[in-house]
Formats: structure tokens, sequence, C-alpha cells
């Protein structure tokens, strides 16, 4: 995905100066992160991960950020987690594995899921294992033609890690889930697309002007709604009528001590297209 153009700061194709494997910057209210590893296929590093994490905490605080696009460099958008550090020699103390998926792979995804601010994945090739997980647990999904998604896990005789056990049933159903988890097969764009995986495919040459396109008119809508939506609908995955009903109504209290809240009943009212300032 090419550099957005450049900031008071910072441009998406300057390193980062915690981690050059990370470009990130800020244009208009739009925090494009990309993975720079395209050697590897962007398999992603402990250090990435976490600088990833931080971007994204960091974007639900910040004002100036109200949406979110994680994308890639190369060929690959994530080959999933870098192992080549995996392996020891010593002996593993029972709870290791636990710890580090609980640790690493998950807070990743759960960073992504907690984030204050939608964030569209734009899927520029591979997506395999964390990859894919990655791209799943992102509000919107856009992929290129080229793009494919693989569960590799059973490939390497793994279980599925990074969330995926939690997210594809919620996304596509128990039934569809297993079939990709028990065979391990690549899944094209436009499969993923009809399988409800993918919001939209489009042309490899059009994604980063799609996904910023998308991201835009995010970022030009009433940021706290949007992070209410959000929370409700994930949460609603997990609860009884209930609890969402319950839920859904404290988050219209809560939205509607807002700027947006207000300007948009008010330009309802006055004919008028609202302004929306993200307060």
């Amino acid at each position: 995905m090419p550099s957005s153009p450049e900031d008071t700061t910072e441009s998406a194709g300057s390193p980062d100066p915690l981690d050059p494997l990370v470009l990130h910057a800020t244009d208009n209210g739009v925090l494009l992160i990309t993975l720079n590893r395209p050697e590897a296929m962007n398999a992603i590093t402990p250090d990435q991960r976490e600088r990833v994490i931080s971007l994204l905490f960091e974007a639900s605080a910040d004002p100036a950020v109200r949406a979110v696009v994680l994308t890639a460099t190369g060929r690959g958008f994530c080959a999933g987690a870098d192992l080549r550090g995996a392996a020891t020699t010593g002996e593993r103390v029972p709870g290791d594995v636990a710890r580090t998926i609980r640790l690493g792979a998950q807070r990743l995804i759960a960073a992504v899921l907690d984030c204050e601010k939608p964030v569209v994945a734009a899927v520029n090739g591979t997506a395999a294992g964390l990859g894919a997980h990655l791209a799943f647990a992102c509000d919107l999904v856009l992929a290129a033609e080229s793009a494919k998604f693989i569960e590799v896990f059973v490939r390497r005789g793994l279980v599925p890690d990074a969330g995926g056990a939690y997210l594809l049933p919620r996304l596509i159903g128990p039934q569809r889930a297993k079939e990709l988890m028990f065979f391990g097969d690549s899944l094209p764009a436009a499969e993923a697309e009809r399988l409800g995986l993918v919001n939209r495919v489009v042309p490899d040459g059009e994604l980063a002007k799609t996904a910023q396109a998308w991201a835009r008119r995010l970022a030009d809508g009433p940021t706290r709604a949007i992070a209410l939506a959000k929370q409700l609908v994930n949460a609603s995955l997990d609860a009884d009528r209930t609890t969402a009903f319950a839920a859904e109504a404290m988050a219209q209290e809560i939205n509607m001590t807002t700027r947006d809240a207000n300007e948009g009943v008010a330009a309802f009212v006055e004919r008028r297209a609202p302004e929306y300032r993200g307060l």
C-alpha cells in the first residue's frame, strides 16, 4: 500500500524510529500502520507485535486519530508469527507455551478488537495463521484480488491460536470454521468474500485508494458513536438479550453527552449535513 501524504511529523514511508519494520503516519484523522518486512512476507516479530499493540493503544486515546488502516508492504500481508526463534534447546517448563500465546498473539488480536477507533484491514497479499486472524479481527476487511487466507496451523501439526477459534465461528459459523482449520487450504480473496470473511475484494491497484476512502469516511463520522457501536457488536456475540439490550441503552445514554450526537440531531432538524468533530 503506497504511503499516504506527509503529516506534520512523519510520512508513512519513513521508518518508525522505534522499529523500522513498522511504518506509521496520521493524515487527516487516519492512522496508517504498515508492516514492513516484505522479504519475510511480513511474518511478525515480537518487537513488531508490541509496536503495533502500542500504536493501537495510543490511537484509542488520541483525538487526532479517528480511523486506522492496517496493511503491509510487498506480496504478503502477514505470513503469521516469526517462528525462527521459537525453538528452544532447554527443557520446556509447563505453562510456557500458554503464557507465550496469552501474552503474545492473543494480546495483538485483543488490541485490534479493543481499539476505540474503527480499524480497516487492507490485505495486500497472503494472510496466514496469525496474519489471517489479524485481518479478521479488524472491523472492516478489504482484500486485493491476489490476496489469500490460510489457516496454516494444521499444516504444522498445531492448534489454531491468535484467537482463531473465537473469531472464525462468529464470522462464518462452526462448520465452515472447522473446514478451514481442519484442512488448511488456501482461501482465495473472492471465496473469503463469499463466506463473509471479507467485506470487499478490489483490484490490486485499487486497494490503497479504496482503503483510504473507507477510512476517510470513518474519520469524518461521529467517532464516539462508532466506538460505542463497535463495542456493542463485539460484546453482543457473548451476551444474552437482556445484557445486550442494557448495554445498548447505556451506550446511547453515554453517546448523547457528546458534541457529535447533538450536532447530528441538530443537523437533521435543520435539514443540513452534519459536521462531526470526533467529540
